[in-house]
């Protein structure tokens, strides 16, 4: 099964990375952990996003379409990284990320959400 591993963001994540000594930590020990998951072969891809401050938003309304620049309000509704991985199951999940490092300064949260097979489709 192949699920989305989404870090939330934070009002910390929201400053933007700033090269303190604690995310320099952060990072090392976040890359030990992608090698070990690389190694299990569970990871197929992961990457970190910039603040919303630099990203936009489409709404949609029917036709029309309104761009919306960041930054967005909210932060712990916003997502700061993420991970694909192929996994055996929810719990196999659960536990790959019980072990990841704190991506955060402070409290943090990590979603797990499946993906949509083909044949969850075709019901």
């Amino acid at each position: 099964m192949r699920v989305m591993v989404l870090v939330k963001a934070t009002e910390e994540s929201e400053k933007g990375f700033s090269h303190t000594s604690w995310e320099t930590e952060m990072m090392e020990a976040m890359g030990l952990f992608n090698d070990e998951l690389r190694d299990a072969g569970i990871l197929i891809t992961a990457d970190g996003l910039k603040p919303s401050s630099e990203g936009k938003r489409v709404a949609f309304d029917g036709p029309g379409r309104t761009v919306v620049d960041g930054p967005f309000t909210n932060p712990r509704a916003l997502v700061a990284g993420f991970w694909i991985w192929e996994v055996k199951d929810m719990d196999e999940a659960v536990a790959w990320v019980k072990r990841c490092p704190n991506p955060m300064p402070g409290p943090s949260e990590i979603e797990i959400r499946p993906f949509y097979e083909m044949a969850d489709l075709q019901r």
